[in-house]
Parts: C-alpha cells; sequence; structure tokens
C-alpha cells in the first residue's frame, strides 16, 4: 500500500519556534524528521521586527534573523525541511498519511503537528502597510516599545482588557476601540479597566484607517456608525494592537482529534500527546493561554521527547 509513498519516523508539520525547537530534538535523536515549513515558514515571528524576550538574546534579535537560526540548528542535524504545506491527513491508522500541497504523500510513524495560530485582523489596507511599524497583534511581545508613548487596543473581550491593562503599564495613555456599547469581558476585568487612570475606552468606535509617515502616528475612526449622529474621529497614537482573538491552524485536523470551541487542538493531561498513539502537538494550535515564543519552543521539545519515546517503546 505505500510503496509510492515516502517513510519516515516523524513527520514535523509546520516551523515557528516550536516546528523547529522539535526538529533540533528529534533530529539529534537521529530520527530524520521530515518537516514542512507551512503558509508562513518561521510563522508568526517573522512578522516581528525586534524580540527582546527570547533568553540569550540580551540585546534582542529579528524575528526573521531568529528563525533563520533556529532553521539553520534544525538542518545542521538532519532535518529536512521542505518549503510547502500539508493539506490533507488520514490519522485512521498508523502510519499515518499525510499530504502535501504539490501531491507528495508521507506515511510516518509518529507526526508532531506545530502549525500555530494566526491573529484575526481587521482587514484594513493600513494593517499590512504598517505591519511592524506600529500595527501589533501581540501586547506582551511589543509592548516595551511604546512606553511613555500613546497606543490604541481594539476589543471589548478579556484580552483586549488584558492586553490595556498590560500596556497601560507601559505607555503613557491607552485608547480601547470598542464597537459595540459594551465591553465583553469579565465583569473583573471590565472593572479594572475602568479604574485604570490611564484607559480611556471608546465604546461605538469602529477603525477606517490609520495614518503616519514614517510609521503609524494615528488613527481614522468612525463613532456610532451608520446612525444619525455618525461621526468621524482620528486619535493620535504611536501604536495600534489588535486584540479581536486568534484563529488556530488546526481545519485539516478537527476530523480527527479533539479541539475546544476555537479549534485548539486538545491535550491530554498537560502532555503533548492526543487522543491518538503518535500524534503529538506544539506550539500555539493547541495554546490559547500564553502564545509566547520560549513556550512554543518548550513544547517543541516536549513533543520531541515523547515522540522519541513512543518509537522506542513501539
Amino acid at each position: 500500500m505505500y510503496r509510492n509513498m515516502e517513510r519516515t519516523k516523524c513527520l514535523i508539520i509546520g516551523s515557528g519556534p516550536a516546528g523547529y525547537t522539535a526538529a533540533i530534538y528529534v533530529s539529534r535523536a537521529n530520527l530524520q524528521p521530515i518537516e514542512y515549513s507551512g503558509m508562513q515558514p518561521g510563522g508568526q515571528l517573522t512578522q516581528t521586527t525586534e524580540v527582546e524576550n527570547f533568553p540569550g538574546y540580551p540585546q534582542g534579535v529579528d524575528g526573521n534573523q531568529m528563525m533563520m537560526d533556529l532553521l539553520e540548528q534544525a538542518q545542521r542535524f538532519g532535518t529536512d525541511v521542505r518549503m510547502g504545506e500539508i493539506v490533507k491527513v488520514d490519522f485512521s491508522k498508523a502510519p499515518y498519511v499525510c499530504t502535501a500541497d504539490d501531491g507528495t504523500e508521507i506515511a510516518a510513524d509518529t507526526v508532531i503537528i506545530a502549525t500555530g495560530a494566526s491573529a484575526k485582523y481587521l482587514g484594513l489596507d493600513d494593517e499590512r502597510k504598517y505591519n511592524g511599524q506600529g500595527v501589533s497583534a501581540c501586547a506582551t511581545c511589543d509592548g516595551f516599545f511604546y512606553r511613555k508613548k500613546t497606543v490604541a487596543v481594539v476589543g471589548g473581550g478579556d484580552t483586549a482588557c488584558e492586553d490595556a491593562l498590560y500596556l497601560a503599564g507601559l505607555a503613557k495613555k491607552v485608547y480601547m476601540i470598542v464597537r459595540k456599547p459594551f465591553l465583553r469581558a469579565s465583569k473583573v476585568m471590565q472593572q479594572r479597566v475602568m479604574e485604570a487612570e490611564n484607559i480611556e475606552i471608546l465604546f461605538e468606535h469602529n477603525t477606517l484607517g490609520l495614518f503616519g509617515e514614517n510609521g503609524v502616528e494615528g488613527a481614522h475612526l468612525v463613532k456610532r456608525k451608520g446612525e444619525p449622529d455618525e461621526e468621524l474621529v482620528d486619535i493620535q497614537i504611536d501604536g495600534f494592537f489588535l486584540a479581536i482573538g486568534h484563529k488556530p491552524n488546526t481545519d485539516i485536523f478537527r476530523e480527527w482529534l479533539d479541539t475546544d470551541e476555537t479549534g485548539y487542538l486538545k491535550k491530554i493531561d498537560g502532555t503533548p500527546r492526543t487522543k491518538l498513539p503518535g500524534i503529538f502537538v506544539a506550539g500555539d494550535c493547541a495554546d490559547p493561554v500564553y502564545r509566547q515564543a520560549i513556550s512554543a519552543a518548550g513544547s517543541g521539545c516536549q513533543a520531541a521527547i515523547e515522540a522519541e519515546r513512543y518509537l522506542l517503546n513501539s
């Protein structure tokens, strides 16, 4: 059945800190893994200019450079890293058959899923224009660059409130741009935001666009859009933070693996294991809480060790 298929002891789906770290560990165990980089080789960090909170880089590091370093390290130990995306999986029985976008079929004894999650954006052209120049989807990653400056957070849920409070400890002023006339966040989070002196909530506001010469300098908003008293409002800001959620890149696995209501893959007892033997998860595709490069890398290490142990005991 598998004559025309490639065979591997371990297939890693996705790159980024989780996928590359898994590859480093699996390849050092001499398991000669195959890794597919996915739609965004290097993951979300490739859209971040400066990473200052990853241990070992005292002066900070460019996100793209950091991912290139991890890629080089994985390849040094023998990982077969391939451009392209796994578009279909058959987890009905082992070895597990995975199909790439070029039609290549791979039968894998173990699979490490590290496909990450994608931040949700408003869909404005200006978000792409100013990406890395004032637009961010990670307050804990980039907030430090806005000390004593003015920023805006888009969203009205718990994540938006958490980001606003975090930024309020760094920035001079934080606007919250909330399209509804209320916050969706828990009562506790609402109260904390309301009590913060340097947070101003702009209820019933939508973002129309951003402006600035050398990066974000302000935002064009509309208040009470579509109502008789609709009003155009401009605010001066240095940073624009999206906090309207993330979408885990897990669609092709949902038929086979358990997910939460958002689509994050479920782990068994806090381990990288899933309900299927030999299939492990790492990074943001299974982490709705922390979503940091260092925690993703740590989970990649864990998934690799679990895969190695599984193969030894099979």
